[in-house]
């Protein structure tokens, strides 16, 4: 498959706000364009029929009949009520599940007939893209352009893919020292819990329930309590296609509670987890105290996106703004570093400014909109607290900086230059639409720097020399290198980190391994014709 460019998705044809000789022109500048950009909000043409769990193929309430609101981020208002899981949902959850597998259907059906339903899964999604892609818009804030036409194909893709690998997954015979025959299999774990963020609700629903059923495991799914709604839609699909019940059990809730009960569980034989560093340290301790079941993480990033000497300061500029404001900076592989070479470093900063400036906020609903609110009020408070952060230890904030419009959590795209190693727009991991600009002198320097992070999930590298490409492809401890490329999310590329950005892979031929144990079988021989 070619690969598909998150980060090329949405070009506009916007008119330039223009330069501003002063923050507080900036400012108000963009505020006015914020009021005549955002306007109303547009109503999506889609009903909400299903805010329930999803137990043993049936849609049903919380144990508790407690419900939580799910948020439309463009204006704070509640767009459904959605049944709150919790411990003994979970539990419902998974021996609906240990009994799919130890009894049900699904690990016994040939891997062939697995794929099969998948891959009518696939179709019935793609089928249906119009209304996923507005759901996903409506829960999460993202461009609707964005949601159904790059990431429900990519959805719909992986699921091919995975239905693909389900019947040519198999053991080895092994060369033994002596008259035994040795074989290994490649089994499914049998009960697996998997627990997806907010920020691509579906994409990562992919990446985890794809290989979890193509191996033939059994699924209790935990959705973020932000974005619930797609993932309970898209599995009702999903049972639509013959999945038997069972199979996939979806519950909507808090990590506190439900993704605590999830991952504590003792009937659970393997956990995949996509989120914080944080949580996920709370997550691996859980399984770790539990049953020890293994986990797969995949965490947190500030990944450096490096600008050499010899680069095309265009292109860079657009590929560093992508790589770093794509899904208004709610990317845990944001090219959140931008270290620039000290030649070109004026240059870009300049024309990176400029960028941030005509770059298209307001309702994510309307035709050619770039950006779109960020999640919810937290996340909104924290971003605008890391600005402010990045003004006070004197970082010189060249565009943005406030919040755009006054409903919602729109937020300026906002560009920081002469940004030091130390301070916390450089360090920590927003999760917003903040570029950080630094200045770098050598190839040891950048290496040294890049480096110098908890964090390593990913890198950008941008140069026309080949031998440069290949020092720093070596020299940079991550999980994933682009060179003159970012955000490159073919379904047979492996994805995850480095250091507290993770472990494990997801994705690809490597995501398999997370969901399949290897038993060998030794048979002794009895005058063999050959060993």
């Amino acid at each position: 498959m070619a690969a598909r460019r998150i980060s090329s998705l949405l070009s506009s044809s916007a008119t330039s706000l223009g330069r501003f000789s002063s923050w507080g022109r900036r400012i108000k500048s963009f505020s006015t364009a914020a009021a005549a950009a955002i306007g109303e909000p547009i109503h999506p043409s889609i009903q909400i029929d299903h805010t329930q769990l999803l137990i043993n193929g049936q849609f049903v309430d919380a144990a508790s009949g407690k419900s939580f609101p799910t948020v439309d981020p463009r204006t704070g208002d509640v767009i459904a009520r959605v049944a709150e899981g919790d411990l003994e949902d979970v539990n419902r959850a998974v021996a609906a599940a240990r009994k799919a597998f130890d009894e049900g259907p699904w690990p016994k059906m040939t891997a062939y007939e697995r794929s099969r339903i998948m891959l009518r899964f696939a179709d019935l999604l793609e089928k249906h893209t119009e209304e996923v892609a507005k759901l996903e818009t409506w829960d999460n804030g993202k461009p609707y352009e964005q949601a159904a036409k790059i990431e429900i194909p990519m959805v719909v893709r992986m699921f091919r893919y995975y239905a693909g690998w389900a019947d040519k997954i198999h053991g080895f015979t092994v060369p033994a020292d002596g008259q035994h025959h040795v074989q290994t299999l490649h089994e499914p774990y049998g009960v697996c819990g998997l627990i997806i963020p907010w920020n691509f609700p579906l994409l990562l629903y992919s990446w985890k329930v794809g290989p979890a059923l193509a191996c033939g495991n059994t699924v209790v799914l935990k959705t973020a309590e932000q974005t619930p709604l797609s993932a309970i839609y898209v599995s009702k699909l999903f049972h639509e296609a013959g999945l038997p019940p069972g199979v996939l059990n979806v519950v909507s809730g808090f990590g506190p509670t439900a993704g605590a009960a999830l991952s504590s569980h003792m009937d659970v034989n393997k956990l995949s987890f996509t989120g914080s560093t944080a949580t996920g340290k709370i997550v691996l301790a859980l399984a770790a105290k539990s049953n020890l079941k293994p986990v797969t993480l995949e965490l947190g990033g500030k990944s450096p996106f490096i600008v050499c000497k010899d680069a095309d300061v265009d292109k860079a500029v657009e590929l560093a703004h992508s790589a770093l404001f794509f899904n208004q900076g709610q990317c845990c592989c944001a090219g959140s570093r931008t270290l620039v070479h000290e030649s070109v470093y004026d240059e870009f900063v300049e024309k990176a400014k400029a960028r941030a400036l005509k770059r298209v906020v307001g309702d994510p609903f309307k035709m050619g909109i770039e950006q779109g609110p960020q999640i919810d009020n937290e996340q909104f408070k924290k971003i605008l607290k890391y600005i402010r952060s990045g003004i006070e230890s004197g970082a010189t904030l060249e565009s943005g900086g406030e919040q755009f419009g006054s409903k919602g959590y729109y937020i300026q795209p906002t560009v920081f230059s002469n940004v030091q190693d130390d301070m916390l727009i450089a360090k920590d991991e927003i999760f917003g639409p903040v570029q950080s600009i630094s200045k770098f002198k050598d190839l040891e320097e950048v290496v040294q720097r890049a480096n110098a992070s908890s964090y390593g999930l990913a890198a950008g590298v941008f140069t026309q020399n080949i031998e440069t490409a290949n020092t720093l492809t070596r020299a940079l401890r991550v999980g994933t290198v682009w060179i003159n490329c970012y955000d490159i999310f073919d379904a047979a590329v492996p994805f995850g980190g480095f250091k507290m950005s993770g472990q494990g892979r997801e994705k690809g031929i490597y995501g398999l391994s997370s969901y399949l144990q290897v038993k060998a079988v030794v048979t002794p021989l009895k005058n063999p014709a050959w060993l």
